[in-house]
């Protein structure tokens, strides 16, 4: 990516603009940049210019700050001027790199393909979902991307279930292959809790027999395995250094999604964690490890008891994704070819907040359905009779199989206000996706949960 200048400046200044007024920057206007951008006060712009010192400090330059607020969407003035613009030019180099690599849908084709079902829902409810329809984060994947570039880089995603971990993070990795870097994902999830997750041994030979699968590289455990005379863990290192790493000059990106599903398994997780950790300082210095980056992902904070020095959960580039702002659900309901202002967006988030599941299945249901009003579709939100009753029910079911957590969440949603958990139960149902933490207190996710789990516990 090329420097960041004055001429991009102006150039970023006026397209936001225009975007948002239909004008162009006025030569005035640009004069007051140039003189910001060389860290003039305003009487030495004035002057320079042959204009009035109050007219430039009182009349020109306030305008222009508040002119920037508005059409970059954060707040602007003369001393942060730069880095709103700066970020404001990556989203624009990050979406137009995107856009041209990946075939990302856009609202008018979007439109044409709505056109192209001449209104048959039994069409739209079959083709719809095959839509690939994505939800930019563009300071984050562009964080991601520029980390993962970079020699020993580990970034840490931490965001509870259904919240687009794994669909950013694969969209990184695809960002990423373009510059010649191989890539491998992988969910601990898809590791048998009875075979793999009960031994370090299986586990470690499960985990290297899927990154040679993933790599497409042939199995040689036989060959580096020595569990008598190494160790497991030797063992598993060896493999990575000495035949994947070595398998290619190209570095090597390890994304582990879902690793919170070793939390309760410490036969494994302690010294898995500290592999990783390992492998991160080997590769900080390593001229081979060089090549290896991570990126890990997990559901809620680590309350696992870990040696603070072989803990990979507090090195590395720690990010946490919120959920979509009024600006993004408005910008993923006009993906789906629907009106994104505010009679469809506030009633929705006032259910379901920035949820980018339920607002998915919201979305995709009002295209798939259009006689099925929002109104409807909301008074029958939180019943078994309501687009959400599957969701809703697995969440129920499993809260049934834990009676603590069930107890617990059960005082969340009868206070009106943010209360207090025992931690462990406050990091499950943050994991789980049911609570948000509030500072050192708890809330439901959203109204949407507190209405259908207060009617559940009624009855």
């Amino acid at each position: 990516m090329m420097n960041f200048n004055l001429d991009e400046a102006i150039t970023i200044a006026n397209q936001a603009v225009f975007r948002k007024f239909d004008r162009s920057l006025t030569d005035i206007e640009i004069i007051v940049i140039k003189g910001a951008w060389e860290r003039e006060e305003y009487d030495q712009i004035a002057a320079k210019n042959q204009y009035a010192t109050s007219y430039i400090s009182q009349d020109i330059a306030p305008k222009l700050w508040k002119l920037l607020t508005d059409a970059v969407g954060e707040k602007v003035k003369k001393s942060n001027f730069k880095e709103a613009l700066k970020r404001s030019w990556e989203k624009q180099c990050w979406e137009r790199q995107f856009t041209s690599e990946y075939d990302l849908l856009s609202p008018e084709s979007i439109t044409a393909n709505s056109q192209q079902w001449n209104g048959n829902s039994t069409e739209v409810k079959q083709d719809f979902p095959a839509l690939e329809l994505y939800v930019e984060r563009f300071s984050i994947e562009l964080l991601c991307y520029e980390t993962l570039l970079q020699p020993g880089s580990l970034i840490r995603v931490k965001a509870p279930k259904l919240m687009g971990k794994t669909s950013l993070l694969e969209r990184v990795l695809a960002k990423v292959a373009k510059q010649g870097y191989r890539t491998v994902s992988l969910s601990l999830e898809m590791a048998d809790r009875q075979t793999h997750l009960t031994n370090l041994n299986k586990f470690l030979r499960w985990f290297c027999l899927n990154l040679s699968r993933e790599l497409k590289l042939p199995n040689q455990l036989d060959e580096h395995w020595d569990e008598e005379g190494m160790g497991a863990k030797v063992s598993c290192t060896t493999y990575l250094e000495e035949y994947l790493l070595a398998a290619a000059d190209s570095p090597l990106v390890l994304y582990l999604d879902d690793v919170d599903a070793l939390f309760p398994y410490p036969e494994v997780y302690e010294d898995f964690f500290g592999l990783l950790r390992s492998w991160y300082e080997k590769a900080r210095s390593r001229p081979n490890w060089k090549k290896l980056r991570l990126a890990i992902a997990h559901s809620t904070d680590v309350y696992i008891r870990l040696n603070i020095n072989q803990s990979p959960f507090n090195v590395g580039l720690p990010i946490e994704l919120p959920e979509f702002t009024r600006e993004q659900v408005q910008a993923f309901a006009r993906q789906y070819g629907l009106a994104g202002d505010g009679s469809l967006v506030d009633p929705l988030m006032q259910l379901v907040g920035g949820h980018p599941y339920l607002l998915q299945q919201t979305f995709s249901h009002l295209k798939s359905y259009p006689d099925i009003t929002l109104e409807q579709l909301l008074a029958e939100a939180s019943t078994d009779a309501g687009i959400f009753r599957h969701h809703l029910k697995e969440y129920w079911l499993n809260l049934q199989q834990e009676p603590k957590l069930m107890a617990a969440f059960q005082t969340v949603i009868s206070s009106t206000e943010p209360m207090r958990l025992e931690i462990i139960s406050a990091y499950q149902l943050q994991s789980i996706g049911l609570v948000k933490l509030a500072g050192n207190e708890v809330e439901p996710r959203c109204q949407l949960y507190r209405q259908y789990f207060s009617d559940m516990m009624r009855t």
